[in-house]
């Protein structure tokens, strides 16, 4: 049942692409209730997602003022 910090964010970025099974989710849960850093990992992973979902990102490639409008919002959310 226990995992580690590197399964724990594995896990987490499956989760938030819909990959993740059910009882992964529930590790995942007591592992970030219990973890304070992939806690912060999963919130940050949230928030930089949500980011990426706003751009509509052509070929995976952001440009400079995309860019930037990224990180202010990132800096804003954290």
């Amino acid at each position: 049942m226990k995992l580690t910090c590197d399964e724990a964010t594995t896990i987490c970025d499956k989760s938030q692409y819909g990959e993740a099974s059910f009882w992964e989710k529930i590790k995942l849960s007591f592992h970030i209730f219990m973890c304070k850093n992939c806690s912060l990992y999963s919130k940050q992973n949230a928030v930089l997602s949500k980011c990426l979902q706003k751009q509509k990102c052509k070929n995976n490639c952001l440009c400079e003022k995309e860019k930037s409008a990224m990180e202010e919002e990132i800096k804003v959310k954290i």
